[in-house]
C-alpha cells in the first residue's frame, strides 16, 4: 500500500524552505555587490570574503551531521540553529563601519548556525516517509515553497535596499523571515521520529568510509556541487547584469523574477514528468533546459529586455527541476545505505551533502568575482564608478555562458548508477 503523507506534514516541512531560501539567496545575490559597491572591497577580495565562511562550513557541516545523529530528535537542534541564523543574518549588514572584517566574522558565525539548522532539516526528510514517490511529492512542494522564498528574497531584498538607501533594514526584515520559517517548521514537524539506531561511533574515518562505499551518493553529490557552483554564479551576477550590462539597476528584480518565477508553475509538472520518466532522466532534461536558457542570455545586449526575460524564464524552468530532483533522489540513497548498514546515517550523509551545497554556492560568487577582476571591474563605495568595456563583457559572460557550461560539465556523472530504484 502506498504511504500517503498528510497535507499538514507536507506544509509543515516545506515551510522550512523560508529559511534555506532566504539564507541561500540574499547573500549570494547582494553580499558581493555590498562589498564591492558599498564597502569598496576589490572584486577578487570580495569573492574570497564570501567564499571563506562557506569553506569553513564544508568542514563543519559533517560535524553538524554527526551531532544531529547523536543527540536524538532533530527538531531542537534545528530550532536553535534557525534562530541563530536569523539574528546573525541581520548583524551581517548592521554595521557598515566595520568593513569587510565585520562582514566576514558575522557571516562566518551565521554560516555555522545555518549548518545546525540545515543538516537536521535535510536529514529529517528521509525519516518523514520511506515511499519513493511520496518523497518526490514532498520534495516537489518543499521546492515550490523554496521557489517562493527565493522569489520573495531575490525580488524583495534589492527593493528594500533601494527604497531605504542601504542594507540595514533589509537585513532585519529577512532575519525576521528566517526566524518565522524556523518556528514554522519546528511546529509543523512534530511527531517525526527516527527509524534506525544512531551510529554513535561515527567519526571522520567512518564518514569517509560511508561516502566511499556509496557510489550513487558520491556521483549525485558531485553533480549537485558542480551545479550549485553554476547557480551561485547566476545569483552573484544578477545585480551586475542589471547595473553594468543593461545599465538599469531596477531590472535586477525583473531578471530575478524571470529566473525563479517559473518554478512556482512548473514544479507540479516536474513531479508528473518524473512519475513517468524517472528522477534521473528528469534531472538530465532540467539541466539541458537550464543550460540552453542561460546560453541564450549572452544576447542580452542586442535583444529587447522582454526577450532576455523570456531567456531567463527558460533557464528558470530548468533551474526548478535542478532543485527538485537531486533532493528527491538523496533520501532514496540514504535509505538504501541505512538498510545496508543498519545504522542511522541520515545526518551523516546530509552533513556531507549540505557541505557540498554550501561550497558550491560559495564558489559561485568567488568564480564571478574572479571573472569581474579579470575584466578589470572598478570597485567603489557608492556604486558610481565607470566600468571599462572589458568589465561589462566579463559581467555578461559570468552571468550567462559560464553557468551554462558549469551545469553541462556535470552531466557525464549523471548515469544510471546514480539513481536508486523505487
Amino acid at each position: 500500500m502506498t504511504e500517503i503523507i498528510t497535507r499538514d506534514r507536507v506544509a509543515g516541512y516545506s515551510v522550512g524552505s523560508l529559511v534555506t531560501g532566504a539564507f541561500g539567496t540574499v547573500p549570494g545575490l547582494l553580499l558581493l555587490p555590498y562589498l564591492t559597491d558599498s564597502l569598496g572591497v576589490g572584486a577578487a577580495a570580495a569573492g574570497l570574503l564570501v567564499l571563506l565562511p562557506k569553506a569553513w562550513d564544508v568542514l563543519f557541516n559533517p560535524v553538524a551531521g554527526r551531532i544531529s545523529d547523536r543527540i536524538g530528535p532533530r527538531r531542537p537542534l534545528m530550532l536553535r540553529g534557525g534562530i541563530g541564523v536569523g539574528l546573525l543574518f541581520a548583524l551581517i549588514f548592521a554595521w557598515p563601519g566595520g568593513g569587510g572584517t565585520w562582514v566576514e566574522i558575522t557571516f562566518l558565525l551565521c554560516a555555522t548556525a545555518y549548518a545546525l539548522f540545515q543538516v537536521p532539516y535535510v536529514a529529517m526528510m528521509a525519516e518523514i516517509t520511506t515511499d519513493y514517490h511520496q518523497r518526490t511529492r514532498l520534495m516537489t512542494w518543499r521546492m515550490a515553497v523554496l521557489a517562493l522564498a527565493i522569489l520573495i528574497s531575490g525580488a524583495g531584498a534589492p527593493a528594500i535596499r533601494n527604497a531605504t538607501g542601504g542594507y540595514q533594514v533589509m537585513g532585519i526584515v529577512f532575519g525576521a523571515l528566517i526566524v518565522a520559517g524556523t518556528f514554522g517548521v519546528y511546529l509543523g514537524t512534530r511527531g517525526v521520529t527516527f527509524t534506525t539506531e544512531a551510529d554513535h561511533g561515527a567519526g571522520w574515518r567512518v564518514l569517509l568510509a560511508a561516502v566511499r562505499d556509496s557510489r550513487p551518493f558520491r556521483r549525485l553529490l558531485a553533480v549537485f556541487v558542480i551545479q550549485a557552483i553554476g547557480i551561485g554564479t547566476v545569483l552573484a551576477g544578477v545585480d551586475y547584469a542589471s547595473r553594468v550590462v543593461l545599465r538599469d539597476p531596477g531590472l535586477n528584480t525583473l531578471l530575478f523574477v524571470a529566473f525563479v518565477g517559473p518554478a512556482l508553475v512548473v514544479m507540479p509538472l516536474w513531479q508528473r514528468f518524473a512519475a513517468r520518466y524517472g528522477k534521473r532522466v528528469s534531472f538530465v532534461v532540467a539541466t539541458l533546459i537550464f543550460a540552453t536558457g542561460m546560453t541564450l542570455c549572452v544576447l542580452a545586449r542586442v535583444v529587447p529586455i522582454s526577450v532576455s526575460v523570456v531567456f531567463g524564464g527558460i533557464a528558470g524552468i530548468g533551474y526548478s527541476g535542478m532543485q527538485v530532483f537531486p533532493m528527491a533522489m538523496l533520501p532514496d540513497v540514504i535509505t538504501a545505505e541505512e538498510q545496508r548498514t543498519g545504522a542511522r546515517r541520515a545526518g551523516l550523509f546530509s552533513g556531507v551533502w549540505t557541505a557540498g551545497e554550501t561550497l558550491g554556492l560559495a564558489l559561485g560568487p568567488g568564480v564571478y568575482g574572479l571573472i569581474l577582476s579579470i575584466g578589470g571591474y572598478v570597485s567603489s563605495t557608492d556604486g558610481s564608478a565607470a566600468q571599462p568595456e572589458s568589465a561589462v563583457v566579463a559581467a555578461l559572460l559570468g552571468f550567462s555562458v559560464v553557468p551554462a557550461a558549469i551545469a553541462l560539465v556535470s552531466l557525464p556523472l549523471l548515469t544510471k548508477k546514480v539513481e536508486v530504484s523505487a
